[in-house]
């Protein structure tokens, strides 16, 4: 897998999918996968049962979804090529 130049808390722009166009902060990276978790962006549904012993109630819960480092660019550089 190719090194990732992106860190956690960077400023970054979606340069391809849905989600093109749009902003975030990265939340967490997944280097081994070749991802990124960006905060506000490719939002999922998740269906949970609840489990009283570990304190977790049943519903529909929304949440951010990986998407792949080749789709997102550093803001800086973004602002840089509309220049």
């Amino acid at each position: 897998m190719a090194k990732q130049n992106l860190k956690k808390d960077d400023e970054v722009v979606v340069i391809a999918g849905s989600e093109k166009g749009k902003r975030g902060k990265i939340l967490k990276t997944l280097p081994s996968k070749g991802r990124v978790i960006v905060e506000g962006l490719n939002i999922v549904k998740r269906h949970t049962t609840a489990n009283e012993q570990a304190g977790i109630e049943g519903g529909i819960i929304e949440k951010e979804a990986p998407i792949h480092a080749s789709n997102v660019m550093l803001a800086s550089k973004f602002d840089a090529k509309k220049k």
